[in-house]
């Protein structure tokens, strides 16, 4: 038995630079965090544990300083978090930001902005709630319920898989033929690279074990990428939650994680493995095309 590791393991830029920020913000004072500052439990264990506060609404902020998430913030929702005279602090990854001012670019220049990605997601939330007209879709029937438009203007969340946004942008594209239809790549290079290392992994093992919080959506997609190309895909958030009647012998055992999981849950899931079962890590071959 032996185990394949994923290139580009271990977080992202965007949320370790988030989860530094907080740390340092907290050390001058309360600080209070406007949602979930990364979707990842353990990660938001470990902000609790430094008494740092969280607040799924502006009404609910008890502190004079509040932070901004990773996911990024309408304009509208930033106004009420700087109520009653708040100091706000944006840890909002640049890629994201990014995909607001490719939004505000397209809306600028008259087209109808439609959304790649789930309507409910806090990224997507931040990108729609100063627009007093926009459409979200995430599949065939949403683009198939469109209304007809001369120019739609599309960006996607940053952590949509892109092989889906680019089928969906095709449907646009063909449902409209007559539309201007203009796509503005805004998925992040962090989720492309790990979606395709994801790939290459699953086409190589007998099964995946997918390690991220449970409402991280880039962890759920590695986890729908992997169950195309391997039968046998386990989503954990820690290693509490492995079986090890998951495993065979002769098993050779993909490992992968979502942008916003701790290095040290990694090495858990490693040991673990190395541990119980034995296992020899080693890293997949390059999938030759």
């Amino acid at each position: 038995m032996k185990i394949l590791k994923a290139e580009h393991l271990g977080m992202c830029f965007g949320v370790r630079d988030a989860i530094a920020l907080a740390l340092n913000t907290a050390r001058h004072g309360p600080l209070t965090i406007l949602g979930d500052l990364v979707h990842n439990e353990t990660v938001l264990v470990g902000l609790r544990e430094r008494n740092i506060q969280m607040a799924r609404h502006p009404d609910e902020i008890a502190t004079q300083t509040v932070m901004i998430t990773a996911h990024g913030a309408s304009d509208h929702a930033l106004q009420l978090a700087q109520g009653h005279g708040r100091k706000v602090v944006q840890a909002t990854c640049p890629l994201v930001h990014f995909a607001h001012r490719a939004l505000a670019q397209l809306v600028q220049q008259g087209f109808h902005p439609v959304i790649i990605g789930q309507h409910q997601h806090v990224e997507v939330r931040g990108l729609t709630e100063d627009l007093t007209e926009f459409d979200v879709v995430l599949s065939a029937e949403d683009v198939a319920r469109l209304a007809p438009r001369a120019r739609f203007g599309i960006v996607a969340q940053t952590t949509q898989p892109v092989d889906k946004v680019a089928k969906l942008v095709g449907l646009i594209r063909q449902r409209f033929p007559t539309a201007e239809v203009h796509y503005r790549d805004t998925v992040c290079q962090p989720t492309k690279q790990r979606q395709q290392a994801a790939i290459d992994l699953a086409q190589q093992v007998d099964v995946v074990v997918v390690i991220g919080g449970a409402h991280s959506n880039n962890t759920r997609e590695l986890v729908n990428t992997c169950s195309r190309f391997c039968p046998r895909v386990h989503h954990i958030q820690t290693v509490a939650d492995l079986r090890p009647e998951w495993f065979y012998p002769d098993d050779t055992v993909g490992l992968t994680a979502g942008t916003s999981t701790p290095d040290e849950l990694i090495h858990q899931l490693e040991n673990w493995l190395q541990t119980r079962l034995n296992i020899v890590v080693q890293h997949p071959e390059p999938i030759l095309a």
